[in-house]
């Protein structure tokens, strides 16, 4: 796909130019020797940095070493054992067996090569068949070809490495510290990806790096904002810095499709799905945990897809996407994943089960955790037909012990919302009704910070409508509901706690007949956008949750979507490529004012920088709430002498219309006097173009509109 962009450039380049690339020999053309006129090689930058060691072309090729040693008699009852062990993990070619044999004593000499369809199955033998007891004398060693030609190129003597003097990094935090208290966002449109700063005083981006073909998939931030991340054939990598965006980090993984990092930026999840030799074989999955620093594989799990499919939502190929969750908070200590009838919960400083075993969870559905405290929400379906109610516990990790428990009858389906600070734990529940025919749908509403876990139970006045989207409010207690049928649902506001009871739940409003199908709050909250995406055509309610009322009623036509910038000022809306039609951007202000539109063909990414959370108590944040007057003041300044230059521009720009009208006016008045001698021809010898002059008679004309012939009966003797 990139050759093709890049020869569509040469020939809109040539078409320019007047040259007709048919008479030329493009293959016949060589530059200089030594000199690249600026034209950087697929391969230069690979080779310019560090010195990369490459394959040798044996990567499905193993070494089984501390085989017995047997006579040609028993040569073919052993490659028969050998061959039924190994076939386990993979197909082993038609040829891919041989033993050598020492040519004197004529009997094996120990170990054996064993050459597989693909380097996939070669390093699943590895890892499966290393350690292997086939007798008390012989337990197999396992090693991949390619180690053998890697030390073999180690020196005999030993020579310390180079000392290199120590060069302090770039500040991969510069970003933050942008004197205009912008942020930064990346498009990515076509082949080209964007790194840009949401200039909204200005009403337009600021652009910080741009690069043609910098991922082959897509890109992502790190949760904190540190890093960017790209993927590769080869697998996947990060960027970092001030204006350069410097790759700081590989990750060697081919075939990677997907990427997850830990949230505190520590660990990057990798997965790939490999293509089995034998089409009756499940596919091949293989999940890499690399540390971010120093790209080191810390932990690598290899299965089928089937291994990797329980439980969870949305995916690649039946599996469920990410496969572990990480604890909350920045330490990134645990992280977990579903098996069947387990929840197998990780250290991440050893990478070991917690106390070396799962957890048994029989029939678990579904898990997360809390986005704070290492505590894991999980939920268990009915069974026996009933007679096992479903429920939902909290459980408490390392000590596995269950915090609190709440059992459910009559459940269809379960979803659980954790709030942002973990305070509130939010399940909804689609019970069925007791002719099993239909289903309405409740709130289970767990108060974590409170003693002993109270649950609160929340139905809906209409008991019978469809939950459409939930969303709790960031650090605060409130919650929005969109519930009823399309294409006019509701929204409902509910709030944790009220002034008189802090206990209780209570409905703060209902908005009536919304064209709405997503919520999003801003990170600051306060301020909800009430969005239609795809069947409402981009309808967009910018609401007021303080005060209960809607700032702007607005809409960007055909939206896919909405994403408030991590200061809750701003509001991006984005038409992806998922519509042939009106790609791009828009920048709104938290209130719907629109400030600015960017079109982009083939638009296909949007997202926004992610600031860590601040080091800031909150004693100091609420002072600064108080005193917001004081500090806006410089901001004020300034905006205030943006608005004065983007004024002073308005006006030039009006300056500019004025005088390319006076220019057309002038230049049609000229026109209008050389065409006067000919005005005068065409009104038989009237010169004058007044219209005072000439008389306005009013002329009555008669026409026949239509003409009908009827017959009318007529009989003697009536009068």
């Amino acid at each position: 796909m990139a050759d093709v962009l890049v020869m569509k450039e040469i020939e809109d380049k040539a078409a320019s130019l007047g040259i007709d690339l048919s008479t030329i020999d493009l293959d016949s053309i060589h530059l200089p020797h030594g000199e690249d006129c600026g034209i950087l090689s697929d391969d230069e930058e690979v080779f310019q940095e560090e010195n990369l060691e490459f394959d040798t072309g044996f990567g499905n090729i193993i070494v089984v070493d501390n085989t017995p040693v047997v006579t040609k008699e028993k040569f073919a009852k052993l490659e028969g054992v050998i061959r039924k062990i190994f076939n386990q993990m993979g197909v082993i070619k038609d040829d891919g067996f041989w033993m050598p044999v020492d040519p004197v004593t004529e009997k094996t000499v120990g170990y054996c090569f064993i050459e597989y369809n693909t380097p996939q199955e070669a390093e699943l033998a590895k890892e499966k068949a290393q350690g292997y007891k086939l007798d008390r004398s012989h337990i197999f060693t396992v090693s991949m070809f390619d180690d053998f030609d890697r030390f073999m190129r180690v020196p005999d003597e030993w020579a310390p490495p180079p000392r290199k003097e120590y060069a302090p990094g770039e500040n991969l935090q510069q970003w933050l510290t942008d004197a205009k208290a912008r942020d930064q966002f990346v498009i990515r449109a076509s082949s080209d990806t964007e790194v840009l700063w949401n200039d909204a005083r200005h009403l337009k981006p600021d652009p910080v790096y741009k690069r043609a073909f910098w991922t082959e998939s897509f890109v992502q931030w790190s949760p904190l904002g540190t890093y960017l991340a790209t993927v590769h054939r080869q697998g996947a990598a990060v960027w970092g810095g001030a204006t350069t965006f410097n790759r700081l980090m590989r990750y060697a993984h081919p075939q990677v499709k997907l990427i997850d990092f830990s949230p505190g930026e520590k660990y990057l999840v990798t997965y790939s799905s490999h293509e089995p030799s034998n089409p009756r074989d499940a596919n091949r999955v293989i999940i890499n945990i690399f540390d971010v620093r120093t790209g080191k594989v810390m932990r690598d799990f290899k299965g089928s897809a089937d291994d990797f499919a329980i439980g969870g939502t949305g995916g690649v190929t039946g599996v469920s996407w990410p496969v572990f969750k990480w604890s909350g908070g920045r330490e990134d200590k645990y992280f977990a994943r579903m098996g069947k009838n387990v929840l197998s919960v990780y250290e991440a400083e050893t990478f070991s089960l917690v106390d070396k075993k799962s957890l048994k969870v029989e029939n678990i559905m579904d898990f997360s955790w809390s986005p704070t405290d290492p505590i894991i929400s999980l939920f268990v379906p009915e069974t026996g037909g009933g007679n096992q109610p479903a429920r939902v516990s909290l459980v408490s990790i390392p000590s596995k012990e269950e915090l609190r428990q709440k059992n459910l009858f009559s459940v269809s389906d379960c979803k659980m919302y954790w709030q942002s600070n973990g305070d509130y734990l939010a399940v909804n529940v689609d019970r069925y009704t007791k002719t099993k025919k239909s289903t309405y749908t409740g709130f289970e509403l767990f108060r974590i910070k409170e003693r002993d876990i109270p649950i609160e139970v929340l139905e809906l006045e209409n008991k019978n409508d469809k939950i459409i989207a939930f969303a709790w409010e960031p650090k605060g207690h409130r919650f929005a509901v969109i519930h009823g049928d399309n294409p006019k649902p509701d929204i409902s506001i509910y709030s944790m706690r009220t002034a008189q009871n802090t206990g209780r739940v209570s409905k703060l409003t209902t908005l009536k007949g919304k064209q709405a199908n997503a919520l999003f709050w801003s990170p600051a909250g306060r301020f909800i956008v009430l969005a239609g995406l795809k069947g409402f055509n981009g309808l967009l309610e910018f609401y007021n949750v303080d005060e209960l009322e809607t700032m702007a009623t607005t809409d960007h036509f055909m939206a896919t979507d909405v994403e408030w910038d991590p200061t809750g000022r701003y509001v991006a809306t984005a038409v992806t490529s998922v519509h042939e039609m009106e790609n791009g951007f828009n920048i709104w202000s938290f209130n719907g004012k629109h400030l600015y539109r960017i079109l982009k063909d083939h638009f296909f990414q949007f997202l926004w920088r992610p600031r860590p959370p601040p080091f800031l108590t909150p004693e100091k944040e609420e002072e600064i709430a108080k005193n917001l007057k004081k500090y806006s003041k410089k901001y004020e300044a300034e905006d205030q002498d943006v608005s004065l230059l983007l004024s002073e521009q308005e006006r030039e720009r009006r300056k500019v219309l004025k005088e390319d009208w006076d220019k057309w006016v002038n230049e049609w008045k000229l026109m209008h006097e050389e065409e006067r001698l000919e005005r005068m021809h065409l009104r038989d010898g009237e010169a004058s173009d007044e219209e005072e002059e000439y008389e306005a008679k009013d002329i009555e004309v008669e026409e026949v509109v239509d003409v009908t012939k009827e017959i009318i009966q007529f009989e003697y003797g009536q009068e």
